[in-house]
């Protein structure tokens, strides 16, 4: 009875060891939870035992090579941990450079935890696997590292709402497969890449809230997936370029509270497809081109704190949809237009302006 006994317990150990997970991936994981404290919810409790393909929260593995392919740890989510417990997460400490360790990592989300501070390790660049880069909502600086071009399997790169620095690295625009990009709310400076139009793949770019100067690179114009960009609140100048007006897919575009001057392009106010135009608080000058026509269809459109003068465009009135208009604070001057969308607008979307007269301001 002795031999099957020793047979069964190799057998066993065998297939434990098929089942656990790479010893190298383990000691990186653990790395990172040393260098990372969550004081609430417990999630790293669950990293204890040989085998971190399974029940380590937040962490999946490819089921045949055993190999570390997923870090999912999500602060603000729809997780039964997080519901439980009636809040959002917190956690404090630094990301691991033992992180780069984990070579067939597809996915990393360490989102929304509000304390994690220290840089982004420049070993990152190495995970040629990388897909999903997401760091959003912590206290992250230090620069993007310079060789971020290299992971070109990337789809989703986010670091808004951290305390990144430096400038946009100029290999950013290699990322071919890029589809979503935020950085929105850091302090980054410097010019946006002038080939940033390289980026055929990316449908998001949000740059909001930063302190990124120069002009706005024609090359966007490229971009034929492009669906929303926000440039808000920089201090971006020059003028709007006209191909911006002439993107098919283009239809959300905030430029607002930057230095932009110059007029506003005809295109931009006559594409039909745009359907979320901002842009208050500039220096834009010049009449607002009279070029609104039945398939118009803003849901907003937010020209406020500008230097436009001249009338109201007439032909505003044959839109077919203007949900919200802005044009207060600049230097318009003339009779308000009757109709559609005039008679449901309020007195503050004509405030501070140098002579319109009629509904809903005074008599003309």
């Amino acid at each position: 009875m002795a031999l099957p006994l020793i047979l069964l317990t190799v057998f066993l150990a065998v297939i434990s060891g098929v089942s656990a997970c790479s010893p190298s991936d383990k000691a990186a994981l653990l790395a990172l939870k040393s260098s990372l404290n969550e004081p609430y919810l417990g999630i790293f409790a669950s990293w204890t035992g040989d085998n971190c393909c399974t029940n380590w929260y937040g962490v999946s593995c490819d089921p045949t090579t055993r190999r570390v392919t997923d870090i999912s740890l999500r602060g603000e989510s729809e997780d039964p941990i997080l519901v439980k417990a009636g809040r959002s997460g917190y956690m404090t400490g630094s990301i691991n450079p033992a992180i780069c360790q984990l070579d067939t990592l597809s996915t990393l989300v360490i989102a929304d935890w509000k304390g994690i501070s220290g840089q982004l390790p420049s070993c990152i660049t190495s995970l040629a696997s990388l897909r999903v880069l997401d760091l959003v909502g912590n206290k992250i600086s230090g620069k993007i590292p310079d060789a971020i071009g290299n992971l070109q399997k990337l789809t989703v790169l986010n670091l808004a709402d951290n305390a990144v620095s430096g400038e946009i690295p100029s290999s950013l625009v290699r990322l071919s497969s890029l589809k979503h990009l935020d950085l929105s709310n850091n302090q980054l400076s410097g010019k946006i890449p002038a080939d940033f139009g390289n980026l055929k793949m990316l449908s998001r770019a949000l740059l909001r809230g930063n302190k990124l100067t120069g002009s706005i690179p024609d090359s966007i114009g490229n971009m034929y997936r492009l669906a929303d960009l926000d440039l808000s609140m920089n201090q971006i100048s020059g003028p709007i370029p006209d191909i911006l007006g002439k993107m098919l897919v283009l239809s959300t575009l905030n430029l607002d509270s930057n230095l932009l001057s110059g007029k506003i392009p005809s295109t931009l106010l006559s594409n039909t497809g745009m359907g979320i135009l901002n842009l208050s608080r500039n220096a834009l000058g010049g009449n607002i081109p009279d070029v609104f026509g039945s398939k118009s269809y803003f849901m907003a459109l937010d020209l406020s704190y500008n230097n436009l003068k001249g009338p109201i465009p007439g032909s505003l009135s044959s839109s077919a949809y203007i949900g919200h208009l802005d044009l207060s604070h600049n230097h318009l001057c003339g009779p308000i237009p009757v109709g559609s969308p005039f008679d449901h607008l309020e007195a503050s979307s004509f405030d501070s302006n140098d002579c319109l007269c009629g509904n809903p301001l005074r008599t003309c």
